[in-house]
């Protein structure tokens, strides 16, 4: 039987980002009951076909949508000591095919060569059993991980599942703490599928910007309140093809973006660069794809800490 509350869907629901006084820890925090739902999911969180399989497809889109917007970070610039040319116009539009690509797959080197020379400190907000955390410290432009999160279930799970590959030793620490108390800054700080699953959103943003380095990256996704989204993330994928747990999204907790936007403009204006906000949305034969509406359903979202 469908519960009662798949239908308390109500789309003038505004005022996310109001200050909510319950919380577990602190105003950073979540409730005792996300926390017990997702300790009830810990021992299968490794499972790529278990309860979290969705979360795993959706780690390489996450990775993806990270190395895209750390790659149009990297500038060529031109150097007579490499046999690398630099077009100074839309070389697409008047050379040949055969030789754009070629061109093409020179500078996409080069910028990979750049990526790869950067050593980035990462902090993992809410790092679960450690997916994405793990999948981080494995690339080569990573120098560290420190994985945060409330529950100590998956906490666990993490760093057990971490201390099965040795490459992984001294790359990634995983701590069971609230993210008000982490005191280090970082290059890059991830808040993947966690706001939705917070008391106070706007919190989680003002302590995660705090830590991070100016020039840095913030990486985010979460869902939109919206129609769509209660009715393909808790209605279908809940309760219809049960892909996911029931219990796993409260619609009430959604964030629209153009509230995360708004909160950037009159919190850190002129201190910040939104680098990229994509739709996403799973695809069943596809897995996850991006998309240009990211007011609808899943987004992620890239924003640049400015130098002051």
């Amino acid at each position: 039987m469908i519960s009662p509350r798949l239908f308390k869907y109500n789309a003038l629901k505004q005022l996310k980002f109001a200050p909510v006084t319950k919380c577990f820890y602190s105003t950073t925090g979540s409730s005792q009951e996300e926390i017990s739902h997702f300790k009830d999911l810990s021992t299968d969180w490794w499972n790529t076909n278990g309860s979290q399989r969705i979360l795993h497809k959706m780690n390489l889109a996450r990775l993806d949508f990270m190395r895209t917007n750390l790659n149009k970070l990297m500038t060529i610039e031109d150097q007579q000591d490499k046999d690398i040319f630099i077009p100074g116009y839309n070389y697409k539009e008047f050379l040949p095919s055969g030789i754009s690509s070629i061109i093409e797959k020179d500078l996409d080197k080069e910028i990979q060569r750049m990526l790869n020379e950067k050593q980035f400190n990462v902090l993992d907000i809410g790092c679960g059993g450690g997916i994405l955390a793990e999948s981080l410290a494995r690339l080569p432009f990573i120098n560290h991980v420190t994985g945060i999160d409330l529950t100590p279930e998956c906490i666990d799970v993490a760093q057990k599942h971490a201390a099965k590959d040795p490459t992984l030793d001294n790359k990634i620490n995983y701590k069971l703490c609230d993210l008000a108390t982490v005191e280090d800054k970082f290059d890059i700080v991830t808040c993947y599928e966690m706001l939705e699953h917070v008391d106070n959103p706007h919190e989680i943003l003002r302590q995660a910007w705090k830590r991070l380095n100016p020039q840095g990256i913030l990486f985010l996704s979460t869902i939109n309140r919206d129609f769509v989204s209660w009715f393909t993330t808790i209605f279908v994928a809940e309760y219809i093809t049960k892909l996911v747990p029931q219990g796993t999204h409260t619609y009430d907790k959604f964030v629209k973006s153009s509230e995360i936007v708004d909160w950037f403009q009159q919190r850190q204006p002129r201190k910040h660069k939104i680098l990229d906000l994509k739709g996403t949305m799973y695809v069943p034969s596809k897995g996850w794809v991006n998309h240009d509406c990211p007011s609808v359903g899943n987004y992620f979202m890239a924003v640049q800490k400015l130098k002051e």
